[in-house]
């Protein structure tokens, strides 16, 4: 594999790249909820770093039930799955290639993360009522993971498409990016519609 800095960077480069990118973002905001956790439990009347209004109060997300989904702090599987992937781009970058099995194993993980944070924002959104911004950032970086990941598996045959929707995975491949857009403008509608009584307010 050609050396970083000497050569154009290849399309398994970039793809290594955008996985430690959107890890090492997810990875942080993931730490900081930790610590925002941490405080609460040191705590219990500690106000956060981000409350910031009625609408987005972490204290409220942080200390839901769903916060901890399977009995323990939703932002410890944030900072094992990130770092996982850190250092599978890692590897990537320095010359590792990855068996099929590999891959699909690295593509349920993203499909249980992008479930899992669609239920974690309709929690939030219409059962909490309040939003948490850290946590709107772990959800960013999940969006991209799981779409750039199933894309990079179907070009590379890792998962296998039947005729019948070979049109579907091609314009998926295609238009991944706005595949991610889409999902980010449906998330920004429904909180903005949501909480509308409280945007309203500000203008």
């Amino acid at each position: 594999m050609a050396k970083l800095g000497k050569t154009k960077l290849n399309s398994y480069q970039k793809f290594a790249l955008a996985l430690i990118g959107l890890s090492t973002v997810g990875l942080v905001a993931a730490f900081i909820l930790m610590l925002e956790k941490i405080q609460l439990l040191k705590n219990p009347a500690a106000q956060l770093s981000c409350n910031i209004n009625p609408v987005v109060s972490c204290n409220n997300v942080i200390t839901s039930k769903q916060a901890e989904a399977f009995g323990f702090a939703n932002p410890i599987i944030g900072l094992v799955s990130f770092a996982v992937i850190i250092t599978i781009g890692m590897g990537m970058l320095a010359g590792a290639k990855y068996k099929r099995w590999f891959w699909l194993g690295l593509q349920s993980g993203t499909i249980f993360g992008a479930l899992f944070i669609t239920w974690l924002f309709y929690e939030a959104v219409y059962h909490i009522k309040a939003l948490c911004p850290y946590c709107i950032v772990v959800w960013s970086m999940v969006i991209p993971l799981f779409v750039y990941v199933t894309r990079y598996n179907i070009l590379e045959g890792n998962i296998k498409v039947g005729k019948p929707l070979q049109g579907v995975s091609k314009w998926f491949c295609e238009n991944a990016w706005f595949i991610v857009a889409i999902w980010y403008l449906a998330i920004f509608t429904a909180i903005l519609a949501q909480f509308w009584y409280y945007w309203k307010t500000l203008f």
